[in-house]
C-alpha cells in the first residue's frame, strides 16, 4: 500500500502522510506495559521546561514529551469521567490538511492562487448545495462568533457610506441597534459591542414569548414595536440574530416572520445553531427551511461530523465584493485561503451520502431518547422530535379543520433533535406534557429550587455513569435546570451509540426511586430532627440529598470564637464517627462554598432507611463526643488546679522539713556527716497527686488500694448499645422487610421461652439438691410444673417419677427405725 502511495502521489506528499500516520499511532496508542506506565510518568515529572539541548532530539523523544503532556500522571484518576474524542480515518484527513496547508504555503505565488481558488470555489459549492443556500458565499473563520462579527462589520459598511473614511463618527448622528434573542448564548452581544468598539446601548436582547408558542422563541410582535421605538428616537436598525435551535433547549425562532420584518425595516438577518445541520436531510421542517432564505448563517461542521480542527463556515449573500473585502470577509492573501483545505480534505472524503447518514444518525438517537422517555412518569420531556405526518382531517366543520392545521404547525415549529428532560415530583405534575409554553405556576420557589438541586445532581449522575452519551446540565430561564442531550454536537465525536442511549435511560429509570424516596422522607426527617433534642434542621434548598443537621452544642461560654471552635470541632468529629459506620449513606459537609457551617450533610437515600434510627444515632453520637470533649476540658482544668496547689503543699513540706532538721542538714557535706553521726527520722510522709482528683494524697491510701484491688478484681462496667441488632450482611439504617421483621419477632420470642425454661430448669435442680422434699405430693408438683420447650416423652418421665418417689419413701422408713432403736438404748 505504501509503495503504491509513492507512485501514484508526490514523494513528499507521501513521506508527509506516513509520517502523520505514525504519529498518530503512537500518540493513540494507550495500551502500554507496567515499565512503560512508568517511564511515562518519570517524563511528566519533567514538565518544567528548560535549556534546548545543544543537539537535539528525535522525532520519537517529542512524540513521547507529548503523549506524557497529553495524558499526564493523572491519567487512571480522570479516566472513567473524560470525553475522549473519537478521531477515525476522517479526523486524520482534517488533521493531514492542517499539515499540507503549511506544505502549500511554500509553492510559487501563481501555483499557490490557484490552488486556494480552486478549494474556496469547491468547497463554497459544495456547502451551498448542502445547506439549500444558493448563491451564496463563505468565510471560514476558528472562532465560531467571528463570522457574525464579520458580517456586522460588512452591514456598517453597507449602511453608513462615509464609515470607510470617517469612522465612529458618522455613528454619532444616527445610532446602529443590533437586536440579539434573549435565548442566544449568553456574552454574544458583549463580545460584538467590544470588537466593534460600540456601546452596550447599541445591543437590544429581545424577550421570548411568555404567553403562545415555545418559551424559547423570539417574540416577534414585542420585536417589530421595539425597532418602531428605535426608528422614532433617530436610531438605525441594522442587524437580528435569530436561533434555528437555541443554545438551551434546541428551539427554532419564526424564522419566516422573522425575513419579512427584516424586509420591511432593511435588516440583516443572521441565523445560528445546532438545527441548521437538518437542512441537509431529505425532510426539514418549515421552520428551519426559512434559514435558507436569510442573508446569512453560521455552521459549526466540526462537532456535526466530527471532525478535529476544522473551522466553522458562515454563509452570506453580498453583491459588492469591495465592501465583503473591507470588511474582512474575504481575503487577497493565498494563506488565509488555505483554511478551508481541511474541511475541503473531509468533506471529499465522507462525501453527501456520509455527511447526510452522520446527521440522520443523530437525529435518530434522539428519537430514541426520547422514545424511552416517555415512558418514564417522573420524567417530563420537551417534545421537539416528531414524524412528519400527513393531516388527516376527520371532523367536518371548519373549526376542526383549523385546528388540525394549527397542531400541525405547533408541532412543526418545535421540531429539533435536541432532548431536554426535566425530572419533576408526581404529584406536581401538570397536564401538559412538555416544556413548550408549561407554566409553572403551582410551585413556589422553594419547590422550585429543591427540584433544581435534584435535577442538577441527577445530570451529573448521568454524564458519569455514561460518559459517552454526551448529556449535560443546562439551567433554562422558565423551567430551571435541566438535562440535555444534543447528540448532533457530541455523537459524532464521543462515538455514540443506540447501547449507550439505552444504558442512559437504564441509568435513568434506576436513579428516578431514589429521587423519589428522597424527596417522601424529606420532611419525615425533617420532623425528626425538630422531635429530637440537641439537633437543629437546616433548610438548604440547594442541596440534593435528605437534608441537613447541625448538633447544636450545650456550651454556656460566653466567648463566640471559642463557642464556634468548640461547635467545629464537635461537628468535625461527628462527621468522622458517622462515616465510619457501616451503612449506605454519604455524610459530608455539604457544598464548598455554601454558607452554611458545621453541618452534617446527608445524601441521597433508598426508600427503606429507618429516618428515627438515623436521627437517634447522630444525636447520641454528638452527645457522646461533647460529654468526652467537656470531660477532657475538666479534666485538664483540674490537674492545672490540683499542680498548682500541689505545688504550693510541697513547698511547705520542704520549708517544714528544713525546720525539723535544721539548716547545717542542708549543707551536702557537713549534712551527710551530721545524718551519719546522728540519723533524723523525718515525719514527712510520701504523696501521690491523683489525676482524677487533681491533689495530693499520702501514699498509705495508694498501698490500701493496691491492696484491695489484689484480693478480688472489680465487676465489669456495664456498656449500652444504641443500635439495633441487624441481620449479618445487613447495612445500619435500614428497615428489614415485613417477613424478616415476622421472622425475627418469631425467633426471638423461642429464644426467650428457651432461656426462661433453662432458668427454671436450674433453679428447680438447685433447689432440688439443697432441700430435701417434705412429702413425695411437693416433688411429683415440682416436676410437674416444669414446662420444657420440644417434644416430652410422657411415659418415660411418670415412670422416673414414681421411681424417685419409692425410693424417697424407704429412705424415710429406714430412718425412722434407726430413731426408735436409739431410743429403746
Amino acid at each position: 500500500m505504501d509503495a503504491t502511495l509513492e507512485k501514484m502521489v508526490d514523494p513528499t506528499l507521501a513521506e508527509m502522510g506516513k509520517n502523520l500516520n505514525e504519529a498518530m499511532k503512537m500518540l493513540e496508542d494507550s495500551q502500554r506495559e507496567a515499565d512503560e506506565e512508568r517511564e511515562k510518568k518519570k517524563y511528566a515529572r519533567k514538565d518544567i521546561p528548560g535549556p534546548l539541548q545543544g543537539s537535539g532530539q528525535n522525532m520519537t523523544a517529542i512524540l513521547q514529551l507529548v503523549q506524557n503532556l497529553m495524558h499526564g500522571e493523572d491519567e487512571e484518576e480522570l479516566q472513567p469521567h473524560r470525553r475522549l474524542q473519537n478521531v477515525g480515518e476522517q479526523g486524520h484527513m482534517s488533521l493531514l490538511g492542517h499539515s499540507l496547508a503549511a506544505y502549500i504555503s511554500v509553492l510559487d505565488k501563481e501555483r499557490l492562487r490557484k490552488l486556494t481558488t480552486r478549494i474556496l470555489s469547491d468547497s463554497t459549492l459544495w456547502l451551498c448545495r448542502l445547506f439549500r443556500y444558493e448563491n451564496g458565499s463563505a468565510y471560514y473563520h476558528e472562532d465560531d462568533r467571528e463570522g457574525l462579527l464579520k458580517v456586522c462589520k460588512l452591514i456598517i459598511h453597507s449602511s453608513y457610506d462615509d464609515y470607510a473614511t470617517e469612522g465612529f463618527n458618522v455613528l454619532h448622528n444616527k445610532s446602529p441597534v443590533l437586536y440579539i434573542s434573549s435565548a442566544c448564548r449568553t456574552g454574544l452581544g458583549q463580545y460584538i459591542c467590544n470588537q466593534l468598539g460600540l456601546p452596550i446601548s447599541c445591543m437590544c436582547s429581545v424577550p421570548c414569548n411568555t404567553m403562545f408558542g415555545s418559551q424559547h422563541q423570539m417574540d416577534v410582535a414585542l420585536l417589530e414595536r421595539l425597532i418602531k421605538d428605535d426608528i422614532d428616537c433617530g436610531k438605525l436598525p441594522l442587524l437580528l440574530v435569530a436561533n434555528a435551535g437555541t443554545p438551551g433547549a434546541g428551539h427554532t425562532d419564526k424564522l419566516a416572520r422573522l425575513n419579512e420584518l427584516c424586509n420591511q425595516y432593511k435588516m440583516w438577518l443572521h441565523v445560528e445553531g445546532v438545527n441548521l445541520a437538518t437542512l441537509t436531510l431529505g425532510y426539514v421542517s418549515s421552520s428551519v427551511l426559512a434559514a435558507t432564505k436569510c442573508d446569512s448563517m453560521t455552521l459549526t461542521l466540526g462537532p456535526w461530523l466530527g471532525l478535529p480542527a476544522v473551522p466553522a463556515v458562515t454563509l452570506y449573500r453580498h453583491e459588492d465584493p469591495s465592501l465583503s473585502l473591507a470588511a474582512g470577509l474575504t481575503t487577497s492573501q493565498p494563506v488565509e485561503k488555505l483554511r478551508a483545505l481541511p474541511l475541503w480534505l473531509s468533506l471529499q472524503y465522507l462525501g453527501h451520502d456520509g455527511i447526510v447518514d452522520r446527521i440522520k444518525y443523530a437525529s435518530q438517537l434522539s428519537q430514541r431518547l426520547l422514545e424511552n422517555l416517555r415512558k418514564l412518569s417522573s420524567i417530563r420531556t420537551s417534545e421537539v422530535i416528531t414524524k412528519p405526518k400527513e393531516l388527516t382531517f376527520t371532523g367536518k366543520s371548519v373549526g376542526n379543520i383549523l385546528g388540525n392545521i394549527l397542531l400541525a404547525i405547533v408541532e412543526d415549529e418545535f421540531n429539533s433533535p435536541v432532548v431536554v428532560f426535566r425530572f419533576i415530583q408526581e404529584h406536581l405534575q401538570s397536564a401538559v406534557s412538555t416544556l413548550d409554553g408549561a407554566q409553572e405556576s403551582t410551585k413556589d420557589s422553594n419547590e422550585r429550587e429543591t427540584d433544581d438541586a435534584l435535577n442538577r445532581w441527577l445530570g451529573e449522575q448521568l454524564g458519569q455513569l455514561v460518559p459517552t452519551s454526551g448529556v449535560d446540565v443546562v439551567e433554562l430561564e422558565d423551567e430551571g435546570v435541566c438535562i440535555r442531550f444534543s447528540p448532533l454536537m457530541t455523537a459524532a465525536v464521543l462515538n455514540t451509540t443506540p447501547e449507550h442511549v439505552d444504558q442512559l435511560a437504564e441509568c435513568l429509570k434506576a436513579k428516578i426511586p431514589i429521587l423519589i424516596s428522597t424527596v417522601q422522607l424529606r420532611e419525615e426527617f425533617k420532623e425528626e430532627v425538630y422531635r429530637v433534642t440537641g439537633l437543629k434542621y437546616i433548610e438548604d434548598l440547594s442541596w440534593p440529598g435528605l437534608g441537613a443537621v447541625r448538633y447544636e452544642v450545650n456550651n454556656e461560654e460566653s466567648d463566640p470564637e471559642k463557642q464556634q471552635l468548640a461547635m467545629e470541632k464537635i461537628s468535625t468529629g461527628l462527621l468522622k464517627k458517622l462515616k465510619e459506620l457501616d451503612s449506605d449513606l454519604t455524610f459530608s459537609t455539604g457544598p464548598e462554598f455554601g454558607g452554611e457551617k458545621n453541618c452534617i450533610y446527608i445524601g441521597m437515600v433508598t426508600d427503606n432507611l429507618d429516618v428515627p434510627e438515623l436521627v437517634e444515632t447522630i444525636a447520641a453520637t454528638g452527645k457522646e463526643i461533647e460529654e468526652s470533649s467537656k470531660l477532657l476540658e475538666n479534666m485538664t482544668e483540674v490537674v492545672r488546679k490540683g499542680i498548682i496547689e500541689a505545688e504550693q503543699q510541697l513547698q511547705k513540706a520542704n520549708e517544714a522539713k528544713i525546720l525539723e532538721e535544721g539548716v547545717l542538714r542542708q549543707i551536702p557535706v557537713v549534712g551527710s556527716v551530721l545524718n551519719w553521726l546522728s540519723p533524723v527520722h523525718s515525719s514527712v510522709k510520701g504523696r501521690s497527686f491523683s489525676l482524677a482528683g487533681g491533689s495530693l494524697e499520702p501514699t498509705d491510701k495508694l498501698y490500701a488500694l493496691k491492696a484491695q484491688a489484689s484480693e478480688g478484681t472489680p465487676p465489669p462496667t456495664p456498656t449500652t448499645s444504641r443500635t439495633k441488632h441487624k441481620s449479618p450482611g445487613q447495612k445500619l439504617f435500614r428497615r428489614s422487610s415485613r417477613a424478616s421483621d415476622t421472622v425475627s419477632e418469631t425467633s426471638m420470642g423461642h429464644a426467650e421461652a428457651m432461656e426462661e425454661s433453662q432458668t427454671i430448669t436450674e433453679t428447680t435442680r438447685l433447689e432440688g439438691e439443697n432441700e430435701i422434699p417434705k412429702s413425695s405430693e411437693s416433688s411429683v408438683q415440682l416436676n410437674g410444673d416444669l414446662e420444657l420447650p420440644g417434644p416430652i416423652q410422657t411415659e418415660g418421665k411418670s415412670e422416673e417419677n414414681s421411681r424417685n418417689i419409692q425410693d424417697h419413701q424407704t429412705s424415710e422408713s429406714a430412718e425412722a427405725e434407726d430413731l426408735e432403736k436409739e431410743d429403746l438404748r
